[in-house]
């Protein structure tokens, strides 16, 4: 077993919640290539030397801590939503500091740690762990724009005075990653740790209904083409056409909503929204697709009313490797015997993107409350320190 020092653990990750702290609580605000994510990671390319790991930052601003030779890698990011809390990647990052630092003070196995760049979608979801993958180009991500023009290759010239070279994939033999749930499963139940079985599938749809825009007070009920009275059909029929469908483990989700024109006295001509869904089965998600389809063409033949669908995303389901599942399932029955099950992420993770090229395993914690991307995330310490000792004796199995 890697011997932690829990206490150390817990203070390096209440120190990086300083960068960017804010809102109430626990909250935090650090966007990828932000003043604060910068200044997170300066911190962090110090904790890492002082660690004794040869810090290493690549051109898309991943920050890596490095053992010699051959080695695996345990991380996360350590990036925020607008509005976020404290653990949502970070977790992951300091817990594979503490890991790789007390490995070496101990003359254990070799491990490597890392918090990649922009998971939070502010260019793109996952986007530099992709790159790092080589999934995505780094020229088609320098291309991806923010909410306000801003470009990836504008905003990580910030960094550019802290960038190094690349870090091949090949120098790992492997990729853990811990996670905060953010879902209630674990809180509900009371358990310590999630091993996760898959990280799930998702499909998006962009929807443009369009129907005849007129003045509200002067046309009559059925003389209406309402784009509106049509999503809202769509959404009162959905569950029930997806009953026959779905497990309990599927969700389905409808998401922004832009009405045109948008004002009290017009009976609105246009909506437009988005629909997505996940699941850990790609056949699902295939037929929840045709369900989807159908019920749009019979609202829209019933109503007057014009449809047209955009495919936003298409995620295959991503299995985690066998061998380090189990390692992690041993590890947990061994720390926290009958407080742990396996089960699927149904949030998106770097662990996705390294699945196709290192055998990847995630650990999950619980969320008090199943509440994430919100000021008010949270969990005990003591779930802190357990994720953390569940995946250090991991660690120990695999390395």
């Amino acid at each position: 077993m890697i011997p932690v020092d829990t206490d150390r653990f817990l203070a390096d990750l209440h120190r990086l919640r300083e960068f960017g702290a804010a809102g109430v609580g626990k909250g935090v605000m650090r966007p990828a290539y932000g003043e604060a994510d910068i200044e997170a990671r300066e911190w962090l390319v110090s904790r890492i030397a002082q660690a004794g790991l040869i810090p290493r930052v690549d051109p898309m601003g991943n920050v890596f801590g490095l053992a010699e030779g051959r080695s695996l890698l345990v991380g996360s990011h350590s990036d925020t939503q607008p509005e976020g809390g404290w653990l949502d990647g970070a977790l992951g990052v300091i817990a594979g500091l503490e890991i790789a630092r007390a490995a070496r003070e101990a003359g254990g196995p070799p491990v490597s740690m890392v918090s990649f760049q922009d998971e939070e979608g502010r260019f793109g979801a996952v986007t530099c762990s992709a790159v790092f993958s080589g999934l995505l180009s780094r020229e088609e991500a320098d291309r991806n724009v923010d909410a306000d023009g801003i470009t990836l290759a504008e905003a990580r010239a910030a960094m550019a005075d802290m960038s190094g070279g690349p870090v091949d994939p090949a120098r790992f033999s492997g990729f853990l990653e811990m996670h905060i749930e953010q879902g209630l499963t674990l809180d509900e139940a009371g358990e310590a740790v999630g091993v996760v079985t898959d990280i799930v599938g998702s499909r998006m749809l962009e929807v443009t209904l369009r129907g005849r825009q007129n003045h509200a007070g002067t046309t009559l009920m059925h003389q209406r083409r309402d784009a509106f009275q049509g999503l809202a059909a769509f959404c009162v029929a959905l569950n029930g056409r997806l009953e026959e469908i779905v497990t309990p483990r599927t969700v389905w989700t409808i998401g922004r909503v832009q009405l045109h024109p948008n004002a009290p006295s017009i009976v609105p001509g246009e909506v437009r929204f988005t629909v997505q869904w996940r699941d850990s089965d790609s056949d699902r998600l295939d037929r929840i697709e045709q369900s989807v389809r159908g019920l749009l063409d019979e609202i829209c033949a019933g109503r007057g009313l014009e449809s047209e669908l955009t495919p936003l995303g298409d995620l295959s389901p991503v299995p985690m490797d066998g061998r380090l599942r189990r390692a992690l399932a041993a590890a947990a029955e061994e720390e926290v015997p009958g407080r742990w099950r396996e089960m699927p992420s149904g949030a998106l993770h770097d662990a996705s993107n390294l699945a196709p090229i290192l055998p990847t395993g995630m650990l999950f914690v619980p969320s008090i409350g199943g509440i994430s991307h919100d000021f008010a995330e949270d969990t005990e310490e003591a779930d802190l320190v357990l994720g953390l000792k569940v995946l250090a004796a991991a660690v120990s199995r695999i390395a």
